[in-house]
């Protein structure tokens, strides 16, 4: 088990065992911890350790790429991450390298994405549980033959729904969109920029608004004039139905619509 991956995604160990040129290196840090600190071996010997790891660094950054970084970057900074790992590596706590080495590379590569890779501005731990949706997604796909929904990724991952949903859409902020780059074509098949597609008022905002301004407000009124709006605005009655409904006058079904909604008109407007 200490060379699983994240999430029961195998490590490279685990996958290529007995080919990778990492396998057994645990001698070489015996070797390395036995040499003093002056010892004119001790670098080349870190340095050997160093030259027959650098496949895992590069398997770590493949893992990273394809999201919105050059791969060339993502190796470098898997590397600093390898070095990290091989100067921090203690053998004498009887742990493999691989089961050390995994989780400080891809710490390193994940800190690179959430500090430098970023157009818009975006909560730290919404980032960091970003960069843990793809190899999670890619499980579950595999598990359930389907792109999972966005309730089994949070299952999975043992958080709540809104986070997973917030990270979702955060991965849109990874690179900005030039206004200029083309998305579509005229009539005349000419590439558009993306900016003559912007502008375009959109009636369902104004909905949305006076929905999100009102919504807080329908609990704070009293059981009758909640019914009588339900009656009347999503169920469509006229007030002479309401009335003959609630065995009241029309007169008073008009009294109530009148001072319920100037009251949530007054209310939202002041909020």
């Amino acid at each position: 088990m200490a060379d699983e991956g994240p999430r029961g995604d195998p490590g490279p160990s685990r996958r290529h065992r007995g080919t990778d040129s990492y396998d057994n290196i645990e001698p070489l840090f015996g070797k390395l911890a036995a040499l003093p600190e002056g010892d004119p071996d001790r670098a080349d010997l870190r340095e050997e350790i160093m030259r027959r790891c650098l496949p895992l660094a590069e398997h770590i950054a493949r893992k990273f790429a394809g999201r919105g970084e050059n791969y060339d970057d993502l190796l470098q900074v898997a590397r600093l991450g390898l070095v990290n790992a091989v100067d921090r590596f203690d053998i004498s706590r009887g742990s493999s390298f691989l089961s050390f080495a995994v989780p400080t590379i891809m710490g390193e590569v994940r800190r690179h994405f959430r500090d430098n890779t970023w157009s818009v501005r975006v909560p730290r731990r919404v980032k960091e549980l970003q960069l843990n949706l793809g190899p999670t997604i890619e499980i579950l796909s595999q598990r359930l033959g389907r792109v999972p929904r966005a309730r089994e990724i949070a299952a999975e991952l043992e958080i709540d729904l809104v986070e997973v949903t917030q990270a979702l859409i955060a991965g849109n902020a990874y690179q900005a969109s030039s206004l200029d780059a083309p998305v579509g074509e005229d009539s005349e098949s000419t590439a558009l920029p993306l900016v003559e597609s912007l502008g375009a008022e959109e009636p369902s905002f104004g909905w949305l608004e006076d929905y999100l301004a009102v919504e807080p407000l329908l609990g704070e009124l009293s059981e009758r004039e909640r019914q009588v709006l339900r009656m009347r605005f999503f169920e469509s009655r006229t007030q002479s139905q309401i009335a003959e409904q609630l065995g009241v006058s029309q007169m008073h079904i008009s009294r109530i619509l009148s001072r319920t909604l100037g009251w949530l008109r007054e209310q939202a407007l002041r909020d």
